[in-house]
């Protein structure tokens, strides 16, 4: 079986690593448009680096994609179009727009494949020990296709409906996430000028009510300001851009989203593009008051 993999950042060359060591079956061509790219995953796993797009897709069975934003996708896929097998299977793991996703699958079923949008939860972290969460929209059947091959990156897998779907939850995840981090932020915050242990205001909350995905994973970091690491800032700047964009067109109100869009840029401002998004922690730092009022 040959698996056409483009675009091998920090996620995309986890999830190609793990497709090469499913065995000599697999044929895996790997493609990304910084060249040494390819020729270093290439050196490190069994699988083809190749010159072009159209030269990774032909013949593929499976085509997987993981890319920045609508732009680069809109660009692949024109490339790809003219290379791409009756009835492959594309999976696209970048996370977009919706509207991106709605029209690339057209364009693909018009040349007899089948798109689905597949966006992913759980970072480079994830994307490395194989622990992702998928959440997929797009034709069912080729999703029954896709998800035994999406599996070996990823440990929870869910079918959300028609093409569009898999972005629209990724929407709504990355809405959730952002009021979490901010809001770990600020606890953080106030337990240390309050003068408590914070790692054991930590441990408390991790038992109770307020324990998440981001306390347990990132609090630690926060507390000790490592951010060099994971999902950066612009890449989440990008993703509250699409979803303001959505609820927009919707008519959907989402103040905290879009307040916590502004706190990123202010960690933009602050060096912190390249950060951990996390990095939330080092705005409230320094934007935060020193001490209690006068007044």
């Amino acid at each position: 079986m040959r698996i056409a993999c483009l675009g091998l950042g920090r996620m995309g060359w986890h999830m190609a690593g793990h497709l090469a060591n499913l065995g000599e079956d697999y044929n895996i061509v790997v493609f990304d448009v910084v060249e040494e790219l390819g020729d270093q995953w290439a050196a490190e796993f069994p699988g083809t680096t190749v010159d072009s797009v159209a030269s990774a897709v032909a013949d593929a069975q499976f085509i997987i994609t993981s890319l920045p934003s609508d732009k680069e996708l809109a660009t692949v896929v024109k490339e790809a179009l003219v290379a791409v097998g009756q009835e492959a299977i594309w999976i696209d793991h970048s996370t977009t727009s919706a509207k991106i996703a709605l029209e690339t699958g057209i364009e693909v079923s018009a040349v007899g494949g089948h798109f689905l949008d597949g966006p992913v939860s759980g970072g480079v972290d994830g994307a490395r020990r194989g622990t992702l969460s998928v959440m997929v929209g797009g034709d069912q059947n080729a999703f029954v296709q896709a998800e035994p091959l999406i599996g070996t990156y990823a440990s929870r897998v869910r079918h959300m409906g028609p093409s569009g779907a898999g972005q629209l939850t990724k929407m709504t995840n990355q809405i959730c996430v952002v009021g979490l981090c901010q809001a770990l932020a600020e606890g953080l915050d106030f337990a240390s000028r309050a003068g408590l242990d914070v790692e054991k205001v930590v441990e408390a909350m991790l038992q109770g009510s307020s324990t998440s995905w981001q306390m347990e994973n990132r609090a630690d970091k926060m507390l000790s300001g490592e951010y060099d690491f994971g999902f950066s800032t612009t890449l989440m700047r990008k993703d509250i851009g699409l979803v303001l964009d959505q609820a927009s067109s919707m008519g959907v109100s989402l103040p905290v989203t879009a307040l916590v869009g502004q706190f990123l840029a202010d960690v933009d401002a602050m060096g912190g593009a390249g950060w951990d998004w996390c990095s939330l922690m080092e705005r409230q730092r320094r934007f935060a008051p020193d001490g209690p009022s006068s007044s």
